[in-house]
């Protein structure tokens, strides 16, 4: 479904990504992990063409999309949930989610899209009227991906679902990102918490300052050695 070959991005003059070639295939979730500054976000902003690639390629079902707006990239169909979850603070709930459907036009179904959302975090349900600004860290974190969703995509980017959650909120966004790979959805994941990452993905990538370093299944990197001594703090 998704495939980057030698792609190299730039912030200013400072290459943040050396050439990186990764593929997430159609009903898979597939980590990335890696510590600060290794290029995990760098990646999925790239992806998502907010940021420019400098050279190399990157392939959305077969179409080279590393040069269109981002606008055109999310209708082709990739949805991207950003780290720090960047609700808007000032609108309510709904209007969230509403604004996550900007793009399309098949109103009927995007009325219904709303539904399966309150289905799939019924707290929004109960705080559709509330400003985003004042939900919980795990609220504002399950709005963010519920906005994500509404615009229909085939592919879902997550950056840092868990990032400054309680352990108890985390374990529930981690359940809730489970259930929807399961009902089919595909997801490339950027988790700063390895361990949480490589336990729920199928395939992850290792980065190390804007490399990929190591891949495999997400089972055999959780028994890396040194994979478990760098990233989960721990040897064998």
């Amino acid at each position: 479904m998704l495939s980057l070959n030698g792609v190299v991005t730039y912030y200013g003059n400072i290459q943040a990504l050396r050439g990186i070639s990764l593929e997430v295939k159609e009903g898979e979730m597939v980590a990335l992990i890696g510590s600060n500054g290794a290029g995990k976000t760098t990646t999925l902003r790239t992806i998502s063409g907010l940021l420019p690639t400098h050279s190399g390629e990157i392939r959305f079902r077969g179409e080279t999309i590393h040069s269109m707006p981002p606008f055109e990239i999310i209708r082709k169909g990739i949805a991207h949930c950003p780290e720090g979850r960047r609700v808007w603070p000032d609108m309510t709930v709904f209007e969230n989610l509403r604004m996550g459907a900007y793009l399309r036009k098949d109103l009927l179904e995007v009325k219904n899209d709303l539904e399966k959302m309150y289905g799939l975090f019924p707290i929004l349900k109960d705080r559709r009227n509330q400003i985003a600004g004042s939900l919980s860290g795990g609220e504002q974190q399950m709005l963010a991906i519920a906005r994500a969703l509404m615009s229909k995509p085939k592919l879902l980017l997550l950056d840092e679902p868990s990032l400054g959650l309680a352990p108890i909120v985390v374990e529930r966004v981690a359940e809730t990102i489970t259930s929807l790979n399961q009902a089919g959805a595909t997801i490339l994941l950027v988790e700063q918490n390895a361990r949480l990452a490589l336990t729920i993905s199928s395939r992850a990538y290792v980065l190390q300052v804007g490399r990929i370093i190591l891949s495999g299944d997400a089972k055999d990197l959780l028994e890396n050695e040194e994979v478990r001594k760098v990233y989960l703090g721990k040897a064998n």
